[in-house]
Parts: C-alpha cells; sequence; structure tokens
C-alpha cells in the first residue's frame, strides 16, 4: 500500500489522505466480494448461487464486485494510512471516493475526524472556586440510623383507624366526569400514609379509617400531571381492606450488634459520622475539582467533532449500564431497555458530553504546555491497576491495551492534580450553592 495526499483542516478537526491498494491485494478483495454475493446472484442457465465470477462480470461490468471490494479492504487500507500520516483519528472514517486503475491499483480516499487542537487563552493554574468543607450533625446520624432502622422494622396488623405512618392496604377505582379513566384503579394496594407516593391530598384523607371500611377521596390532578387529567377533579374510591403499624427496633447496643460491626450505640454513631463525612466530603471536593476544570475550559478555545461527542455519549451510556450491572451492552440496547429512545437519550446528556469532552482536550493540552512525561514507575502503578480491576497478569495488560494512550491517560491525571493542586479555595456560601443549583438545573433542562 502507497499512503498519498494528506490534508488537514483544523476548523473542523479532520484529514483527508489517500491509500493507494496494489492490484494484487484489491484482487484478493474483489474475490472476497465475490464469494460473498454470489449466493445470490441469478444467471440463466446456472443454478443460483453457482455463476462463475467470469459470467457475472460479463452480465453486470467488471466493476460490480467493487462496492464490496472496497468495504472488505477499507479498514486496512485506513489503519495504514492514519499511521502513515501520524494522525489520531476519532470515530469510523467516510470513504469519499475510490478509483480503480487499468492496472487494479484502487485509490481510496479517507476523510475522518481527528483529536482537536486547543489554545490555552487564559489561566489553568491558582484558579479560584467556592469549596465546600462539610460539618456533620447529630440529626445527619439519627437520620441514617433511622432509615436502617426502618429497613429492620416489624410491620403489625392493627385493629384501629389509620393514622400517619401506617400502611393501608386498599382497593380503589378512579373516577373524572363519572367515568372511569385508565390506570386509576389498583387492588390491595399497601400505601404508606404520608409518603408522598399518591397524588397530594390523597393519603391524608384516609387517616381515620379502620379496615373493612370504604371512603371517598376527592383530590384534583396537579397541573403538570398527565395532558388528559391534568387540573380535573378526580373520586377515588377506596376501600380499606388491612391497617398495618411499623414498629421500629429500640436504639440500643444490642441492635447495634445486630446491624454492625461495633458493641455500643455510641461507637455506631461514631462510625456513622465519620463514614457520613468522608462520603460528602468527597462530593464536595468533586464538585469543587469540576468548578475548577470548568473554569479552566471557559479560558481554551478549541473546536470539538462531532465524532468525539459521539464518542462521549457511548462512554455515558457504558457508564450507566454498568452501574445497573449491564456491562457490555450498547447504547442503543441499554436506552431501549431503559424505555428511551436514542434521541431522546442523546438529548439529555449531550451537555455532559460536550463539557467531558472539552474537559479531555483541556488536560491534555495542559499537559503539553507543562511538558508531563508518564514515569516507568507511574506506568508500572497503571498497568497494576489495570490488571486488578479485570484479574489479569501485567504482560496480558501491556500485550492488551495502547500504551501509548495510557501515557497519555497518566499525563492527563498529572494536569488535573496540577490545576487542583494550585487552586485557591473561596468560602462556601448559601449564594454559592443557589448558583450551583441553578446551573444544574439549566443542565438538566
Amino acid at each position: 500500500m502507497n499512503y498519498k495526499n494528506f490534508e488537514k483542516n483544523t476548523e473542523n478537526s479532520t484529514v483527508s489522505f489517500q491509500v493507494e491498494v496494489d492490484s494484487a491485494a484489491f484482487e484478493k478483495a474483489v474475490a472476497v466480494a465475490y464469494q460473498k454475493n454470489k449466493k445470490d446472484i441469478f444467471i440463466q442457465g446456472f443454478r443460483k448461487g453457482k455463476a462463475p465470477r467470469q459470467v457475472i462480470e460479463g452480465m453486470y461490468g467488471k466493476d460490480v464486485f467493487y462496492d464490496d471490494a472496497v468495504n472488505e479492504i477499507a479498514y486496512e487500507a485506513f489503519e495504514f494510512g492514519a499511521k502513515e500520516a501520524g494522525a489520531e483519528t476519532i470515530g469510523i472514517p467516510t470513504i469519499t471516493d475510490y478509483n480503480v486503475a487499468d492496472d487494479k491499483t484502487c485509490l481510496i480516499s479517507f476523510t475522518v475526524a481527528t483529536y482537536p487542537e486547543a489554545t490555552l487563552l487564559g489561566q489553568y493554574k491558582e484558579l479560584e472556586a467556592p469549596h465546600q468543607y462539610v460539618e456533620i450533625s447529630d440529626e445527619d446520624v439519627m437520620q441514617e440510623i433511622d432509615s436502617v432502622r426502618q429497613r429492620n422494622a416489624r410491620i403489625n396488623t392493627v385493629e384501629r383507624a389509620a393514622k400517619l405512618g401506617d400502611t393501608a392496604v386498599i382497593d380503589f377505582v378512579g373516577f373524572v366526569d363519572g367515568a372511569e379513566f385508565e390506570g386509576g384503579s389498583g387492588s390491595e394496594y399497601p400505601l404508606v400514609l404520608g409518603s408522598g407516593s399518591f397524588i397530594p391530598g390523597f393519603e391524608e384523607q384516609l387517616v381515620g379509617v379502620s379496615a373493612g371500611e370504604s371512603k371517598d377521596v376527592v383530590v384534583i390532578f396537579p397541573e403538570d400531571y398527565e395532558p388528559s387529567l391534568a387540573g380535573k377533579e378526580a373520586t377515588f374510591k377506596c376501600l380499606v381492606s388491612e391497617v398495618k403499624e411499623t414498629e421500629l427496633p429500640e436504639l440500643d447496643d444490642e441492635f447495634v450488634k445486630d446491624v454492625s460491626e461495633f458493641d455500643t450505640v455510641e461507637e455506631y454513631k461514631n462510625s456513622i459520622a465519620e463514614n457520613l463525612k468522608n462520603t460528602r466530603q468527597s462530593q464536595a471536593d468533586d464538585e469543587f475539582h469540576n468548578r475548577l476544570l470548568l473554569a479552566a475550559v471557559e479560558n481554551m478555545q478549541t473546536n470539538i467533532p462531532e465524532a468525539m461527542i459521539e464518542e462521549k455519549l457511548e462512554e455515558i451510556a457504558s457508564n450507566y449500564a454498568s452501574s445497573f450491572g449491564l456491562s457490555g451492552i450498547s447504547k442503543a440496547q441499554f436506552v431501549q431497555m431503559m424505555g428511551m429512545s436514542e434521541e431522546m437519550f442523546d438529548e439529555v446528556t449531550r451537555p455532559n458530553a460536550e463539557r467531558d469532552a472539552k474537559v479531555d482536550v483541556l488536560l491534555r493540552a495542559v499537559a503539553e504546555a507543562e511538558k508531563m512525561e508518564a514515569t516507568e514507575e507511574e506506568i508500572d502503578d497503571l498497568v497494576k491497576e489495570i490488571a486488578e480491576a479485570y484479574q489479569m497478569t501485567a504482560d496480558d495488560v501491556k500485550e492488551k491495551i495502547d500504551m501509548d494512550a495510557a501515557k497519555r491517560d497518566i499525563c492527563c491525571r498529572k494536569a488535573a492534580e496540577l490545576i487542583y493542586s494550585t487552586a485557591k479555595d473561596l468560602p462556601w456560601t448559601e449564594e454559592s450553592a443557589v448558583e450551583e443549583i441553578l446551573k444544574a438545573a439549566a443542565t438538566e433542562e
């Protein structure tokens, strides 16, 4: 193969080049294309799939298998051309054209997105951002303990009227304008009164009702409810078949021994306080780091190609799937399982994908500006980390992963640490918290 005519377009982060495939390699690809397609070709005088290649080419033209042959050899040709060009490509290349000469050499033209260049216009060191330092209250600890008590509670049937906090087992049928509506009925439904799981005002009207009694519950659907019901008054005819009371276990040393590794309530509380603080402080630190990265991104100029955003969308879907224990499935499979369309998923997650792509470009640009390099010790540590995570040997890891990419990953980690370690904390205030909430809401929209 011969590599030709490299052209780089920095405006949209693409490269174009041509690869000349020699006649022997192209002829081999044509032969493969013939074998794949002949079973579907019928020629008069031959059984279907048995017509010789020369006969098919004589009837349909010598180029009848060229499209498939080019597709057959395109991957190998593209890999060769990209390596010769020294281009770090992203996504799937496009075959813009091909030409087969009289001597059967084939010239294939490719265009593909490349990793974008970046210009650091402003500072990335000594940035400032609000940084929250977490304090854990006694109330925080008790809320955590109460949730454990709830999980270990006993549910007892009681012979009395229901009150808030009880579970009322109900049959119900809903009516709007005197007619039943779809999805408005249920049988033997365990409703925790005061949980807020039903329409506002519904649960409170069942307070005071005993097992065996009926009650008409009248509510008005919220304005943001399903359009056909929004704002309308509805009557639910309810029958309470059972009232259950939640009995929480006493918070004492015996309970602590049952649910934890500790012997006393005091030890248990101290452990919960420490774990809560570590968890929440880690989240606050991550938020601080994200603010710094986004501030640094604002000081960078780059053009993110669509192919890179597509890769990030796939990565986000993969991470979501893994969190559900669904590793190894495609984005299309995941969003289908979640009851979404790919278009809906992409629309919701695209801002995050764009942000992640810009952060990647930023960290590489910082690493290059600071002339960072991965040491042998850092490479060995990363290989060990991957080997332990995937239960592989170090040699297998080195054989299977792109070591150049691994070195870039190390340098990007070091670049991020440089941004974090040189930053200055600003006081965390209620105003800054509200600002973060508004930003998050804008992203959600």
